[in-house]
């Protein structure tokens, strides 16, 4: 078997197959890269004398990121669905979920056993949580440190292709979060092989992954491979990557860009729709501008402008960023609804300036719309979701403004029948030391806000890992199954009024009456009409249009009244919504 493997400033390069090494030559057509034979076997590449370490491009770490690699013939798995040829991101729904806590079972087929369920809830995608390999059983999967392997306790590469694959029997597309910008802090073995990381830039994990320093060409080719891997080998449709502001690049092409080319190129070539979704902070519309006329080319991007100004408007939370969208909610979320970006050259008190520019109206299925996601679940120091604290009617009416929206909707596992399940920060570092650091930094961190320290779970614990896993009978019982009946109908509306899902922003109108506390979004012949708590009285919202059909209702519902006027009118209960028809 030949093996390679890139070590510029290593003296002396040898691959351990069975204890034993094997001298590496240098490649004279390639500067800086090894290559030799050996026989087949777990392995791993000694540098120096030293001792041997995993490949940094493996796909197999069967004994753990400190352990030897094995290789892995991708062309050996039956793939049973062969007609699968994709389909595109605008006009779907997705779901976010992490596998080790999807199910009990906390594997790829576990999870797999629960794809129906999503069928029939009737999203469009299933967005994973990172599966690269990280120390340990447990965690959120952004502390991965090989970033071509597939987690083994999860079921390794064959589990996270049967998961694809049983996934796109049902129609289900899969996307997977994947994390270019760090490595985590244990078991990164990188630096030891070249200058894959840079002290020109610094991140909020330390030096930032080098994008355009020395050695720079080789690296983003590790990770365009890393990428181009997942949709090609694994049959991924399509990647969200992790907090692209923090891809620091000073080069005249940008890492994001290169790698756009790339996926276009790759899906051209097995004539499937792939595309690449951001999370990017930065409010810069060129993140998902089109490569010809100056932007990155990503397909989309996280709109967490419009998650906060929901947060606020459901929720009254104001500490933190959210200061600047609680000042008005009702404004926010309109301003949300028909610009897109909150933020968008606007005064923020959190960043203490200005932020953002101006978000393109026809593009609004090129942000992803959410009301809860693992951020802003599992960075809260409880780890509570929406439904920890509101009621069902609360909960529906961000359901209805999620799902009704001009993005593209993403809902959090469990949220489509108010899990009344936490989803907390967990870890499993398998270096005592970290362990406690990470344990007490985040309890320090949330003393600041006013946390005892006994209230902030243990990340360290099984028990916060447990805590943190679905609860599969509670959608049979009330509340949540009216919820999640909810949720399908809205889904299925969405599908079948082509106005539900018109991404231009410029076609939305939003209006409010905060005193009152209610918000009416038009979409189309569509009034999507939302009232925030309030008496026991009926509160009359007008309609304008004139009444056609009621299509969906949660709480008490009515139409007309004395007060309905010409354009008609809807009468609300206390946190009740409803979605009509106009004439």
């Amino acid at each position: 078997m030949r093996y390679r493997v890139w070590a510029p400033e290593a003296k002396v390069v040898e691959v351990e197959v069975g204890a034993i090494p094997y001298l590496l030559e240098r490649d004279p057509a390639r500067p800086g890269w090894w290559h030799g034979e050996a026989p087949e076997g777990d392995y791993g590449f000694r540098l120096n004398g030293g001792r041997a370490l995993p490949d940094p491009r493996s796909a197999w770490q069967p004994f753990g990121p400190d352990g030897l690699s094995r290789r892995v013939d991708h062309g050996a798995f039956a793939w049973s669905e062969t007609a699968w040829r994709g389909r595109p991101l605008p006009g779907a729904v997705v779901y976010e979920l992490h596998v080790g806590t999807f199910t009990a079972g906390g594997t790829f087929d576990a999870a797999a056993e629960r794809l129906d369920h999503l069928v029939d809830l009737g999203v469009d995608f299933v967005e994973l949580m990172p599966v690269c390999a990280f120390p340990g059983r447990s965690g959120w999967g952004y502390d991965g440190v090989d970033l071509w392997a597939v987690h083994e306790p999860y079921g390794g590469p064959d589990g996270l292709k049967r998961f694809v694959d049983a996934a796109h029997r049902r129609g289900l597309g899969v996307v997977l979060d994947v994390v270019h910008n760090h490595l985590g802090p244990s078991g990164n073995y990188l630096p030891q092989y070249g200058p894959y990381f840079t002290d020109r830039h610094q991140t909020p994990w330390g030096s930032a992954v080098n994008l355009d320093a020395p050695g720079s060409d080789e690296v983003r080719a590790f990770l365009i491979g890393s990428a181009l891997s997942w949709l090609r080998d694994y049959r991924i449709d399509g990647l969200r990557l992790d907090a692209v502001h923090a891809l620091v690049d000073t080069r005249a092409r940008h890492f994001l860009e290169e790698l756009a080319a790339e996926v276009e190129k790759l899906a051209q070539a097995t004539g499937r729709p792939l595309f690449l979704v951001g999370e990017s902070d930065l409010n810069d519309p060129r993140t998902t501008a089109a490569r010809e006329a100056g932007g990155l080319g990503l397909d989309a991007q996280w709109s967490d402008d419009f998650h906060h100004a929901l947060h606020c408007l459901l929720t009254g939370e104001s500490q933190g960023y959210y200061a600047d969208f609680a000042a008005d909610p009702y404004a926010a979320v309109a301003k949300t609804l028909t610009r897109g970006f909150f933020h968008d050259g606007s005064w923020s008190s959190f960043r203490g300036r200005s932020h953002g520019r101006p978000f393109p109206a026809g593009h609004g299925h090129r942000l992803l719309g959410y009301a809860q996601t693992h951020d802003q679940v599992g960075n809260r120091a409880v780890g509570d979701r929406l439904s920890a604290a509101l009621p069902p009617g609360r909960l529906a009416a961000a359901a209805a403004l999620v799902l009704t929206s001009p993005f593209t909707p993403m809902l959090f596992m469990g949220e489509e029948w108010g899990a009344g399940t936490p989803w907390q920060y967990f870890t499993d570092h398998t270096d005592p030391r970290l362990a406690e650091a990470v344990r007490q930094g985040r309890r320090r961190e949330f003393a600041e806000h006013g946390w005892r320290a006994e209230e902030v779970p243990d990340p360290q614990s099984p028990d916060t890992v447990a805590a943190s896993t679905l609860d599969w009978a509670e959608p049979k019982r009330a509340p949540h199954a009216e919820l999640l009946s909810w949720y399908r109908e809205l889904i299925r509306l969405r599908r079948t009024a082509p106005e539900l899902s018109d991404g231009d922003l410029a076609a939305v109108r939003v209006r409010y009456d905060a005193a009152a506390g209610w918000l009416a979004v038009h979409r189309g012949r569509y009034r999507v009409l939302v009232r925030l708590g309030g008496s026991a009285q009926p509160l009359t919202v007008p309609l304008e249009g004139g009444f056609a059909a009621l299509e969906a209702a949660f709480g008490e519902v009515a139409v007309g009244g004395a007060a309905a006027g010409p354009g008609g009118a809807v009468l609300l209960g206390p946190d009740a919504v409803a979605v009509v028809r106009t004439a």
